[in-house]
């Protein structure tokens, strides 16, 4: 009976853990180190706030701004917003408008500027969008208009003393319902690094990992968000990962060929909300040569 008894506290006490104190009330930064082949100049620090999936009771406004005021204390050259404002989710006692979760992310500052691109929630959130199978979309125009640009499928030089270097941001891979799990992505791989010019290093933003396999060496580092590490993540490994590629890029820098990938853990929830092994996360990617 003992036994029993202590087995059915333990379930008990893991999944309060995981309903409610990791995905609504710890926040912790998470660092990587990179050094990719190819980068030139001075190391770069990138602050990476991914997937946010904004609704009360579990990322509510409040929550929010802390983690603008968090991430904006640690001293990062540049910051990236990867996408996914929108809940994902059903479990949502009071939505949050994208136009105020904007407002609070206009508030992130970084020496070299704050950028976003889209993730295929702010797509589907979108109906409007959806409808007409193409942009605008409603949280890249709000992000915009606080002062935050949307890289969709476009490249930019960033202009430092230390080092030029490109930034590139591709459109949402999984951005049109076509029905029952079948999408069509608004990405342009091609047409996105054709805007790249001259020898300086470049950094890619997509929202989901599974583009990196068709990423050259040309690119020093892809950035990424969408499988929250799997949510659920036990000795390095995820029972569930929103990727066709399973484990291989649910979380964490990743080296294949040369070539570099850093997947964030990101904030919010997805489907379900629950968190265990994955605590809500302010990514620091520094490069470095």
């Amino acid at each position: 009976m003992r036994g029993l008894l202590g087995v059915f506290l333990a379930g008990l006490f893991t999944s309060a853990y995981a309903f409610f104190v990791e995905p609504a009330l710890r926040l912790r930064v998470r660092r990587w180190q990179v050094r990719p082949e190819g980068w030139r100049g001075a190391p770069l620090r990138i602050a990476v706030v991914a997937d946010l999936h904004m609704g009360e009771p579990f990322v509510p406004l409040r929550r929010l701004r802390r983690i603008v005021a968090r991430t904006n204390a640690l001293g990062a050259d540049l910051v990236v917003v990867l996408g996914d404002l929108a809940a994902g989710h059903r479990f949502v006692t009071k939505e949050v408008p994208v136009a105020e979760t904007a407002a609070a992310l206009g508030r992130l500052s970084a020496p070299l500027g704050v950028y976003g691109i889209l993730g295929n929630h702010d797509w589907w959130d979108d109906r409007s969008a959806q409808r007409r199978r193409a942009g605008p979309v409603l949280a890249g125009t709000a992000l915009e208009a606080n002062g935050i640009p949307v890289l969709e499928n476009h490249a930019l030089k960033i202009v430092r003393p230390a080092g030029d270097f490109w930034l590139a941001g591709l459109g949402d891979q999984l951005a049109l319902v076509d029905g029952p799990g079948r999408y069509t992505g608004v990405d342009d791989l091609d047409g996105t690094l054709a805007q790249i010019e001259g020898d300086e290093p470049a950094i890619l933003l997509a929202h989901e990992p599974d583009i990196f396999p068709r990423v050259p060496e040309r690119i020093a580092l892809t950035l990424s968000g969408h499988t929250h590490g799997g949510q659920v993540r036990c000795f390095g490994y995820s029972p569930l990962v929103p990727s066709a590629y399973g484990n291989r890029f649910a979380y964490g820098h990743v080296r294949e060929e040369g070539r570099d990938l850093v997947v964030s853990g990101g904030i919010g929830c997805s489907i379900l909300p629950v968190r265990l092994g994955v605590v809500p996360e302010i990514t620091m990617v520094e490069i470095s040569a």
